[in-house]
């Protein structure tokens, strides 16, 4: 393996050093010793400060935030380069302002004004001024975090509601503004779950929204009266492997309450006509079967993998006994079926053939209308909370090259027209090649590779690389605008996605092969498209910097302990890394969930053992390790910031090198950073910065 060719330089800060206190843990016949698992704190109540951490661990975490400050000293300069550019030239368009849902006169936009960090919401009559509803930073305004959710307005126009955190860790409270008066109310005040946890009622009267227990998994429906405040309790959920959710369908016929794990779900309907009776069960849920439901013109739709339709089909249910009619798009093995969209005229769906997306427009009588972009690789995405009589349907289009821009298909004919589009500014799509390329994993399959250069770079130098990936969950890793990561390629880097498996790109069975005792193919497969890089010559050796989120973190994580000398860098945002002992804890928000996933040490011997295997923290060796910069909240209840703090002390402890392992802990944030473009900027001018710092380019020379 190549050398590295340039990175930090010894540091005259020494890092802190973290007592080991050695604890023996012994389950299912295996036992273990975690030398740092005194890190973990879970407060009695409320979440985590800094001055309510027990003294040791406030000690640690503060010498830890100071030595992130110091051995980061020397790169401001990079950071102001690469935050410079992206303020300079961000992105200050607005999307094309979109109908209401009553299709009506009012058309609601939101946006970004120039210099500004946060959002706008408004609406806008047919003739007339804008009406603004909501400012964010204003809501902001004297909070260390703030992130809104879920904005929507009420299906009569009369009230607007989003939801927001004032925390970090995910319990959101829920505002009502009264669109005639201008008053806002706090309809629920805490404890509440975003990110499609509330909906208004088709009466616009009351607000159906998910509760969050003490474990923060979502576990109760309820129902209150936006007039009197009166709440009732709808459904309760006692399986805390089951997920939540509640809409209203495309109709407004129905509020549809959707309870989902990774191997099974189970869908309840609430009719508009009856709004106040207790949800009705369309199916039991039964391991292994998903389904979804939705209305379409008077029939009621369901989008399954029942009977081996693992790409999924859909049907066509009864309305009174919820039995299955008719089916109306069969399984086809290769072709994902996504998603599906019902309007008055026609229904679009959103399906998957070799990775790339295509939007079909399905009219009643059964002709069908495909719509698919020639770009080897793209995203697309239907406008949210668009009017079911529309006859003219808005999405979007972007790619790694391109920021979105808003196309408008006529549901009679199927034609589509450009109808807007967001331009950084002096930014110029042409000066940029997109590429989809495949490596080959060491068990033969081929791995999508999407990647970003400049094109007055010659196609074949070998140049830095920022490799990123995320593989778990089922969870696509859509080719979408990215502007920090045109800035970055701007900067002289090739920006790379590795479509591994464990996400869906190619189909369910893509999952399948990344997850549970298949999970080592995702860090294998990243491995493999860094390789490829280098051997097609697009990657200087020892200068690929590998970059995850989340799960993504494990990922990236992984490979480094497989293959630490192939990495010029690493950077893992939040990365879950302890993977067994968090796995391990019964408590925890999310493990039940998703243990079909990952599998069950605490049941399973060969699920432990797998884990074991992989498991960043438990596998750290004795080399010369890259240099690693992981982030953490401290609130976060998702991966919590021991993940990473106790992955940097058992790097510190058994690396041969001298590199430094970094962790940028945030005390007033959760898994995600307040929703501030100002923040985003600032973690991004960081992140190239190291990476920079890491493959021995300087920003404000390469161009």
């Amino acid at each position: 393996m190549a050398k590295r060719t340039s990175s930090f330089n010894p540091s005259t800060v020494l890092p802190p050093k973290a007592p080991r206190q050695s604890q023996e843990i012994t389950q299912i016949g295996r036992t273990r010793v975690d030398a740092y698992a005194w890190m973990k704190y879970i407060p009695p109540s409320g979440s985590r400060t800094l001055d309510g951490l027990p003294p040791a661990l406030h000690t640690h975490l503060q010498s830890e935030m100071a030595y992130a400050t110091e051995v980061l000293r020397p790169l401001h300069a990079d950071i102001q380069w690469f935050l410079d550019r992206l303020t300079d030239h961000a992105p200050t368009s607005s999307a094309p302002p979109r109908p209401g849902i009553a299709a009506n006169s009012w058309r609601y936009t939101s946006e970004m004004p120039t210099g500004e960090s946060h959002r706008i919401f408004s609406r806008h009559p047919a003739q007339g001024q804008a009406q603004p509803l909501l400012d964010e930073a204003e809501r902001a305004r004297g909070h260390a975090y703030y992130r809104a959710t879920d904005h929507q307005a009420s299906p009569d126009d009369h009230y607007f509601a989003w939801a927001e955190d004032l925390v970090g860790n995910d319990r959101h409270r829920i505002c009502v503004l009264d669109m005639m008066t201008g008053d806002i109310r706090t309809l629920v005040e805490s404890d509440a779950y975003g990110y499609g946890g509330f909906v208004f009622s088709p009466s616009s009267q009351s607000v159906f929204w998910i509760w969050r227990d003490a474990h923060s998994r979502p576990t109760r429906l309820y129902r209150t009266s936006i007039e009197c405040g009166d709440t009732t309790l709808l459904h309760e959920e006692h399986d805390p492997a089951m997920f939540m959710q509640v809409a209203r369908s495309a109709a407004g016929g129905f509020v549809m309450l959707t309870l989902a794990g990774p191997d099974t779900s189970e869908v309840h309907l609430i009719a508009a006509a009856t709004e106040s009776d207790p949800p009705r069960m369309v199916q039991p849920r039964k391991r292994g079967v998903h389904y979804t439901m939705d209305e379409w013109n008077g029939r009621l739709l369901m989008l399954t993998n029942a009977e081996g339709a693992f790409d999924r089909k859909l049907l066509e249910v009864n309305l009174q006994d919820y039995s299955i009619q008719t089916e109306l798009v069969p399984h086809r093995p290769g072709i994902t079926l996504l998603a599906v969209h019902p309007f008055a005229d026609a229904l679009i769906r959103i399906e998957r053939h070799q990775t790339l997306q295509r939007l079909v427009v399905m009219h009643p009588e059964g002709k069908e209308t495909p719509i698919a972009f020639d770009q080897p690789a793209y995203s697309i995405a239907l406008a949210p909370l668009q009017a079911y009589e529309t006859r003219l349907v808005r999405f979007t289009h972007q790619t790694p090259a391109r920021p979105s821009r808003w196309l408008e298909v006529d549901l009679l004919d199927g034609h589509y027209n450009a109808i807007g589009d967001e331009t950084p500014g002096r930014f110029d799509p042409s000066a940029y090649r997109l590429e989809r390329l495949h490596a080959t994993a060491p068990d033969g399959a081929q791995i999508p590779l999407t990647v970003l250069s400049r094109k007055d770079v010659p196609a074949n130098a070998a140049l830095p690389v920022l490799l990123t990936g995320y593989g778990a969950y089922g969870i696509a890793y859509e080719p979408v605008f990215s502007w920090p990561a045109a800035v970055l390629v701007d900067a002289g880097f090739r920006y790379a996605i590795a479509h591994v498996r464990g996400g869906s790109e190619n189909g369910w069975h893509w999952y399948q092969d990344g997850c549970r005792e298949k999970k080592r193919n995702s860090m294998t497969d990243f491995i493999a498209c860094a390789h490829h890089l280098l051997d097609i010559g697009y990657a200087a050796p020892g200068r690929i910097v590998a970059q995850g989120v989340s799960a993504g973190g494990l990922l990236v994580c992984g490979a480094m302990n497989l293959e630490p000398e192939l990495w010029a860098g690493v950077i893992a945002q939040v990365p879950f890394v302890d993977m067994l002992n968090t796995l391990s804890d019964a408590d925890h928000p999310l493990v039940p969930l998703l243990r079909p996933d990952w599998g069950d040490p605490l049941a399973d011997p060969h699920a432990y053992d797998s884990i074991a295997a992989i498991s960043p923290y438990e596998n750290v060796l004795e080399v010369h390790y890259p240099p690693l910069l992981c982030t953490a909240g401290l609130k976060d209840d998702r991966v919590p910031y021991w993940e990473p703090a106790k992955l940097i002390a058992n790097i510190r402890h058994r690396a041969t090198g001298d590199q430094p392992a970094i962790l940028v802990l945030n005390p007033d944030s959760g898994h995600q950073e307040s929703d501030d473009q100002d923040q985003a900027f600032a973690s991004a001018a960081l992140f190239w910065a190291f990476a920079c710092r890491c493959a021995g380019l300087t920003p404000h020379c390469s161009r």
